[in-house]
């Protein structure tokens, strides 16, 4: 049976990496394209999982999110490589909260919401070349769902200035309901999910141990990892259409 294509963005690190490393070491067949805005950090981290121990097929493709001529060579690439996409997992994020509020909200917004718009579009035509279901799951967060913020207080570990985070995940949701939507009126083959990793420790807030892991409390991201296991075995495929996390579903 041949290997199932896999295209993780922003898998140097966090949730892509773990992401990366579950489903490189799955007894299952997958491919994993590692994309990356660096290249050089792309391949160090394959080299780094190779040498974990972990003997599954993976290779690496620059990818910025924030560029579109980047999107379009990578997608390029895959289609010479492999000729179709069987699973995209974007996952590439950041979280600021030391610039001013229009800079920080215009930069969030074009790498959590515009970069996985566009990312999506442009690897559309390979996931439809499949020949199983394929998935397209968007990476987002509990603090983008509109009903979790009125019902509850906020996270104790939730950064100060986090309003373009939270704001740029729940337009993400939007945009992953209206890809879910058409794709059910195409009746194509894509499975379409959003899919929260949870509190986990992850370099979207930044490279320091506090701010990848405030007040000690941030998961292991494997668990997000076995999260999207478990969406491309098919396990989650009745939750297809919503916000997915470990103990079931987020409310809009």
């Amino acid at each position: 049976m041949p290997s199932r294509i896999v295209l993780i963005t922003g898998a140097n690190s966090g949730v892509g990496y773990a992401a990366t490393q579950v489903l490189a070491g799955s007894p299952e067949k997958f491919h994993v394209i590692m994309a990356c805005r660096s290249l050089d950090k792309a391949n160090a981290a394959k080299a780094e999982i190779e040498a974990g121990g972990i003997t599954g097929s993976i290779s690496t493709v620059q990818l910025d999110v924030t560029d579109d001529e980047s999107i379009t060579k990578a997608a390029a690439s895959v289609e010479q490589q492999f000729g179709r996409l069987d699973i995209l997992v974007n996952n590439a994020a950041m979280g600021v909260s030391d610039l001013d509020a229009r800079t920080r909200f215009l930069r969030t917004m074009e790498t959590n919401t515009f970069g996985p718009f566009q990312v999506a579009k442009a690897f559309r035509p390979l996931l439809l070349k499949s020949s199983s279901a394929a998935y397209s799951i968007y990476v987002t967060s509990g603090q983008g769902s509109l009903a979790n913020t009125f019902e509850n207080p906020p996270h104790p570990n939730t950064p100060p200035d986090a309003e373009a985070y939270n704001a740029c995940k729940a337009a993400l949701n939007m945009y992953m309901l209206l890809d879910w939507r058409q794709g059910k009126a195409d009746k194509t083959n894509v499975k379409v999910f959003a899919m929260c990793p949870g509190f986990v420790v992850p370099n979207l807030r930044g490279s320091s141990e506090a701010a990848r892991n405030p007040g000690g409390m941030a998961g292991d991201p494997r668990e997000a990892g076995e999260l999207v296991l478990s969406i491309v075995q098919g396990r989650r495929d009745a939750d297809e259409g919503r916000v997915v996390r470990s103990e079931g579903t987020w409310p809009w």
